[in-house]
């Protein structure tokens, strides 16, 4: 997914098959390259804009660091970690969020994009309010 720039996405480019995304606006993993994108393509959806900050590698780990603003106006701020294989495929990402209104705001709108393709359990849902043991 090589953006309109022609700039290579920081890992959506390299997922292996079997891929990993972890994060703080999703209630468990989610597996799978056509998964993955998908929700990252989703996420896109809900931001007015976005600003990467940092983004450097240690070996075979990747940082990738953003803020980002929210169609609903509130202001985020994203650190991921990209763990690559020798191969150099990313085998798991992990994005953590914050601050915790804007997270919370991320998932349950990704919960209203894609919540029925994933499962409405995987994120966060404002009229359920519940916080499920992992």
């Amino acid at each position: 997914m090589t953006g309109s720039n022609g700039e290579k996405h920081p890992f959506l480019d390299d997922l292996a098959d079997d891929a990993e995304l972890r994060g703080t606006v999703l209630r468990r993993p989610v597996s799978g390259r056509d998964n993955i994108k998908r929700l990252v393509e989703a996420v896109g959806t809900l931001y007015a804009s976005q600003t990467p900050t940092f983004y450097g590698a240690i070996d075979q780990r990747h940082f990738l660091q953003y803020k980002a603003t929210l169609r609903t106006g509130l202001d985020l701020e994203a650190v991921g970690v990209i763990e690559r294989d020798e191969t150099g495929l990313v085998r798991r990402v992990t994005m953590t969020f914050s601050p915790l209104d804007a997270a919370l705001s991320l998932s349950a709108g990704l919960g209203g994009i894609v919540g029925e393709e994933f499962g409405d359990d995987l994120f966060y849902d404002a009229a359920i309010n519940e916080i499920t043991a992992s």
